[in-house]
């Protein structure tokens, strides 16, 4: 075994790595909403958007393939923390830590695992056209994929948007713990940061749900159709 290797399988090297590739997985959290959020701009503004995504053609497949592995790392990660904290502490330890602890941190990866087979769902539904495959034969007056029209066909059904806002309460108590927990990671918990920091997650996680359920909230209330 390596240095690098034995770094990354030690507890520090694991949470740096879950904490790095956290922090990009939001920012392309950050992205993917933002340009969701373009369905409130109507029909034109978001397939244009989906347009221009799509003219980037393997730069795009490189970034979704990027992103697979950045994704991968990260649960690959999660895992080995979750195991090495179980294995550190006693029995005891472990009934006052519980006490001590948030909802969002004691089931940290559970959250994940759901907003893991959310994102496969999601993949199958829009990206892939494997659930709804005649979603591939909606075209806007341009000719252009109808983005716009997939997602509020998609979101017209009741169960897809019940499912989508379970999963995205999941990020949202996924982020709260894990924004919390970066800082302390990277070394920034003193009496300066924690306040903060034990802020910053829980405000972040919220913002970030209102605005991903907004849109499926919208086209069940007729405002996006």
């Amino acid at each position: 075994m390596n240095r690098n290797s034995h770094w990354y399988l030690s507890s520090i090297g694991s949470k740096l790595v879950m904490a790095a590739t956290g922090v990009l997985l939001f920012g392309f959290l950050v992205g993917h909403l933002t340009g969701n959020l373009l369905m409130f701009a109507g029909p034109d503004a978001m397939n244009t958007y989906a347009h221009w995504l799509k003219e980037k053609g393997g730069l795009l497949w490189g970034a979704r393939l990027g992103l697979f592995i950045v994704f991968t790392v990260h649960i690959a990660s999660a895992i080995r923390v979750n195991r090495q904290n179980r294995a550190a502490r006693s029995e005891a330890y472990a009934v006052s830590n519980y006490l001590a602890t948030t909802y969002a941190s004691r089931t940290i990866l559970v959250s994940g695992l759901i907003v893991l087979a959310f994102v496969i769902y999601h993949l199958l539904h829009y990206t892939l056209g494997v659930t709804n495959p005649e979603y591939f034969r909606m075209f806007d007056v341009k000719g252009r994929p109808d983005v716009y029209g997939m997602v509020v066909s998609g979101f017209s059904s009741r169960t897809v948007t019940g499912a989508y806002i379970v999963a995205m309460l999941m990020l949202a108590s996924h982020l709260s713990h894990g924004l919390t927990s970066l800082f302390q990671t990277f070394g920034l918990h003193g009496p300066k940061f924690k306040p903060f920091a034990s802020k910053l997650g829980p405000v972040v996680a919220i913002l970030m749900f209102i605005g991903f359920v907004s849109i499926p909230l919208a086209v069940m209330s007729g405002r996006l159709h």
